[in-house]
């Protein structure tokens, strides 16, 4: 693993850029590594997002909840498994979530140890109202044509897939040369021959 702070934050540019050192450490966002940008990025959208999402008393962590339990009642352990946290992070959403009204939890029928959280009306007429998903491209994508949006798009796909997916290995490759695309090449944090 590359440390972005160490030693292996100042890198050569990949082809196609000016000529400019990665460098974690710079206050330009230009000069910073691949991994820098994209936890920035992710920072500035959770921001904007979650100031959007405190109208409805929902944040981050909240909203995925309300996804979930649109597809129907679920159990503390499966919300968790499907928001990749922690059953002990999932418990402190759900109370706020409850406290606001948004969800029930009930006792199981078949498993008096277990709860079965359901989505209230007011939980899915908050989904409705701050789960726009025009609203959340917008705050992503201001100032990019539909040409980069798209290329946003297709990159952050491969970016946030699993490591463990099959198609990982058999999925899209660019001509040697191009070095816009998934990992494997200059500018992708991994090591490069010197040259």
């Amino acid at each position: 693993m590359i440390d972005p702070t160490g030693a292996d934050a100042v890198r050569r540019a990949p082809e196609g850029l000016p000529g400019r050192p990665r460098d974690a450490g710079s206050t330009d966002p230009q000069d910073w590594p691949v991994g820098r940008l994209l936890s920035a990025a992710a920072r500035r959208v959770e921001r904007e997002w979650n100031a959007h999402l405190a109208a409805w008393d929902l944040n981050h962590a909240s909203l995925p909840v309300l996804v979930h339990l649109m597809r129907g009642p679920r159990s503390q352990r499966e919300l968790a498994e499907l928001c990749g946290v922690t059953e002990q992070t999932t418990s402190r959403v759900l109370e706020r979530m409850e406290r606001t009204g948004y969800v029930t939890r009930a006792t199981h029928p078949d498993d008096r140890r277990r709860h079965v959280i359901a989505v209230t009306d007011a939980g899915r007429a908050a989904l409705g109202a701050a789960a726009a998903p025009r609203t959340a491209d917008q705050m992503v994508t201001r100032g990019l044509t539909p040409e980069q949006i798209g290329q946003l798009h297709a990159l952050l796909v491969l970016v946030a897939r699993p490591e463990a997916e099959p198609d990982q290995e058999t999925g899209p490759h660019l001509e040697p040369g191009n070095h816009h695309g998934p990992a494997g090449g200059p500018g992708d944090g991994s090591p490069q021959p010197a040259g």
